[in-house]
């Protein structure tokens, strides 16, 4: 698996898009603090670190997704922005607005995983990671 962000991010849309409650992945630590985030920003109910294993080397991230009241998934669109063979970087002035700021996008920094509005705020740039509404 060359990008195992997408592989995240699509993992998500597909367990939605069948109503799925929850989804299980390979644990990673960018994937463990990409979910926090979602979770902080309120596009997802849950996250834990399942631990698998006497010598615990293979763990697992569950996942509990978010749904609207009337079944609808909280997130109608995860999109992959910066890929293995492409990345792109932003400064804090030139960051992208999703969705006329309705939006995220999840901005890797040198102090962590932050969303657009809060590098903007404390003008920070990086690695564009993903844009969600």
């Amino acid at each position: 698996m060359t990008d195992p962000i997408a592989d995240m991010l699509t993992r998500i849309r597909n367990a939605q898009a069948v109503k799925k409650p929850e989804v299980i992945l390979p644990f990673s630590k960018f994937k463990h603090n990409l979910a926090k985030l979602l979770v902080t920003e309120g596009w997802l109910n849950d996250v834990q670190k399942i631990e698998k294993g006497k010598d615990k080397s293979y763990n697992e991230l569950l996942i509990r997704l978010k749904y609207k009241n009337n079944g609808k998934p909280v997130m109608i669109s995860l999109k992959k922005v910066s890929k293995p063979g492409r990345k792109i970087y932003s400064s804090h002035d030139h960051l992208p607005y999703v969705l006329n700021n309705l939006g995220i996008a999840v901005i890797s920094t040198s102090r962590g995983l932050i969303t657009n509005k809060k590098a903007r705020k404390e003008k920070i740039g990086g690695e564009v990671i993903c844009e969600i509404y």
